[in-house]
């Protein structure tokens, strides 16, 4: 048993409370992983904000790097000292899901849940990674090896919103080059879904936001045109930027009526990939003729269907290469103690991802 310190939320929508927790010592095909990043992903923000319910009290933080301290009997792969990411993409390997080659939707997801307080009452491990804490316990599914010539805060990004904007371009949409992309939101996930359709070789990418700073973001991270989203049916712009509608719509953001709206970007055959979670709840309308008379489909994406044995080691390198934007996306670093701060900047909606640093 190790004595931590950890940002616990014990009430919805409330300030984290920074304070020593006890986390169990790795078993079976646990690892230990020292943290020293993790950055603020807005389903954190959900979930302590209570928009998808949960168990309280509960750590959250899932976008995290750093090296193994200690490794359960059965683990393998990996030794200690070494340099990983942590996700929360926790997959027992065998199941019908995983057999496809799809872990981000494990059937049983099964393995640690080590958090306490100090008086012995549970905390959840949220999404499997509890990670705005000194040290985490996962599976070992959930960790991938990072070179060392990649900083953690920087590497950190590749465990949540980098894979999960690429992904949903590259493995969600199998993006063809040629094809015409919108990407409806700006900040991090959107922005790295604009990096991954440049990466794919779309021929026009076309952001959609409320904000002209983030279109002007959106430009830097490859975007060619960008769109007010306070624009009047703003839609009918993409017939003046590309003579057309889009092959792929991309939805970043969790609002509902974004969704509603979305399908007006579509070209016949085309599809909209939902990658921005809504909260418990909320609905959107569709009428479905549409869809079926013009051959279009809509798509859920979770972490960008990633397989990290498969995806990290080939974004690290094309971050290596300087073909893929990480530093860029770091608007500030945070120490934990900071971190109810660092929440409400990300809650502005100014930054493109805040990181938490432990020393």
């Amino acid at each position: 048993m190790t004595k931590i310190r950890a940002a616990v939320c014990h009430a919805f929508g409330e300030p984290l409370k920074i304070e020593t927790v006890t986390l169990a010592a790795p078993k079976g095909r646990d690892i230990e992983v020292t943290l020293k990043a993790c950055a603020i992903c807005h389903s954190d923000i959900t979930y302590a904000d209570g928009h998808w319910g949960g168990t309280l009290p509960a750590i959250y933080g899932h976008e995290a790097a750093g090296h193994i301290t200690a490794m359960g009997p059965d683990a393998t792969g990996h030794q200690i000292g070494d340099r990983v990411i942590v996700t929360l993409i926790r997959s027992c390997g065998t199941c019908p899901t995983c057999a496809a080659g799809k872990p981000v939707i494990c059937e049983r997801p099964t393995g640690p849940a080590p958090l306490t307080l100090q008086d012995g009452t549970p905390v959840e491990q949220s999404m499997f990674s509890g990670a705005f804490a000194e040290k985490v316990v996962v599976d070992q599914s959930q960790i991938a090896p990072i070179p060392d010539a990649i900083a953690f805060d920087v590497a950190s990004l590749l465990s949540c919103g980098v894979i999960t904007g690429v992904g949903a371009v590259v493995n969600t949409a199998n993006l063809q080059a040629g094809e015409d992309v919108v990407v409806i939101g700006a900040g991090g996930v959107g922005l790295n879904a604009i990096q991954g359709a440049a990466i794919a070789g779309a021929r026009r990418i076309v952001a959609v936001d409320l904000s002209a700073e983030k279109l002007d973001d959106a430009r830097a991270f490859g975007a060619t045109d960008g769109i007010l989203a306070s624009d009047p049916a703003p839609w009918d712009r993409l017939q003046d930027i590309m003579g057309r509608n889009a092959d792929a719509v991309f939805v970043s953001v969790g609002i509902a009526p974004v969704y509603t709206d979305a399908p007006n970007y579509l070209a016949p055959g085309g599809r909209l990939v939902m990658v921005g979670m809504p909260p418990t709840g909320a609905a959107s309308s569709y009428e479905p003729g549409n869809f079926a008379a013009a051959c279009q489909s809509m798509v859920g994406s979770k972490m960008g269907n990633t397989v990290l044995a498969r995806d990290i080691p080939w974004l690290a390198d094309l971050y290596l290469q300087g073909r893929l934007k990480l530093d860029e996306l770091i608007s500030r670093r945070w120490s934990l103690d900071e971190i109810n701060t660092a929440i409400a900047d990300t809650k502005s909606g100014t930054a493109r991802r805040n990181v938490i640093i432990f020393d």
